[in-house]
């Protein structure tokens, strides 16, 4: 796997890449600003970035909007906000343009190398993964009336823990179900919220998405 980090704190930053190297990633390149990573990306053709959302010269957004360039620009790389920020708006705002291979994390909640190298794979391979935190804060607000209230309770738990980019294995552990049912459950999902089989669609993306929108 090929890495870069961006950060603008230099000993985050090299620190976060000497992890991730010790654990076996490819760390082709690390920026301390936007227009150095999207350098760094022309150059080194990796398979995931790692960006804060607040870098220079504002510090203000300018992680989210890169990452959002670099969406555009490629569409198969993953990209993985990891910040200090509890912000569900960024979040969506990334997520909105295209949800596969996005994920948005906590610093504070990266408290192992392997959860993070498992995240960066997740994304390479297409999925979203999205911080628990921010997954409980919408689910907490007040929703419309919309395709996800055909779910059940159960069904929404579900749902709830592939937002958080779970496995099927993995949830049928949280929630103490089979992974038979758990794939039953999953169907049911994909039918309620309309998405059938397709093979240019990412229906599990597409689900999370659906989710993640449900928050006004």
């Amino acid at each position: 796997m090929k890495v870069v980090v961006a950060d603008d704190s230099m000993l985050l930053r090299e620190g976060l890449a000497r992890l991730l190297s010790d654990a076996g990633c490819d760390v082709v390149g690390t920026a301390e600003n936007a227009e150095v990573l999207m350098r760094e990306v022309q150059l080194t053709a990796p398979d995931v970035v790692i960006v804060d959302i607040k870098m220079p010269p504002t510090h203000t957004d300018e992680g989210i909007a890169a990452a959002r360039r670099l969406r555009e620009q490629h569409p198969g790389l993953g990209v993985l906000v990891l910040s200090h920020y509890l912000e569900s708006e960024y979040a969506m705002r990334l997520l909105t343009d295209a949800p596969d291979h996005v994920g948005y994390l906590l610093k504070e909640r990266v408290s192992d190398v392997a959860v993070l190298v498992d995240a960066l794979n997740r994304l390479i391979e297409g999925e979203c993964v999205i911080d628990p935190t921010i997954v409980t804060r919408l689910m907490r607000r007040p929703q419309r009336r919309q395709p996800l209230d055909a779910l059940t309770a159960r069904e929404r738990d579900v749902l709830g823990l592939m937002a958080e980019g779970r496995s099927n294995d993995a949830v049928a552990s949280q929630l103490a179900i089979g992974p038979k049912t758990v794939e039953a459950h999953i169907r049911q999902i994909m039918q309620k919220l309309g998405l059938p089989e397709s093979r240019d669609d990412n229906r599990r993306v597409l689900a999370v998405l659906s989710y993640l929108r449900s928050a006004p």
